[in-house]
């Protein structure tokens, strides 16, 4: 990966939506050439996807909650089991196996606090052998951003 795939990463990180040949103005190549480029680094799995990125406030969805969880079972099966049944739960948007003190965690997105604790019955009585499930509830997002640093 070059400095022109790196400006091409870039300016897509800010704005997907953008023409190809607006694209390869930026970046000063013709647009046959950036196609190219953005091809590659597409099929090199470097451009995972392009999508909308979309308010969750204007879509009555505000609160974010971070949940931890410990489990009390730690072989591969229960691993496999946890994360097809925790990823289609609609409301976890982001979950990650953790080292440190917790095992797992995850970033539920719902409209109150009422619908997280639907969320959280749903969750226990869905996935076994969880010894502790703690929640933290943002205030205020001060920064987000999906742009990785190039």
């Amino acid at each position: 990966m070059d400095q022109k795939d790196r400006k091409i990463l870039g300016y897509l990180q800010e704005d997907a939506s953008l023409s190809l040949n607006d694209l390869a103005e930026k970046v000063d190549l013709s647009p046959s050439p950036c196609w190219k480029r953005v091809r590659k680094l597409e099929e090199d799995g470097v451009i995972r996807k392009r999508v909308a990125l979309v308010d969750q406030d204007k879509l009555g969805l505000p609160l974010s909650v971070f949940v931890l969880l410990k489990t009390c079972n730690h072989n591969e099966e229960w691993l496999e089991h946890f994360a097809d049944k925790a990823s289609s739960f609609d409301e976890v948007v982001e979950l990650y196996r953790m080292g440190g003190d917790w095992d797992y965690m995850m970033r539920v997105v719902v409209k109150n606090i009422h619908a997280y604790d639907q969320f959280y019955k749903k969750l226990i009585k869905t996935i076994p052998d969880l010894c502790n499930v703690s929640a933290s509830f943002a205030m205020e997002q001060i920064k987000y951003t999906t742009a990785l640093p190039l």
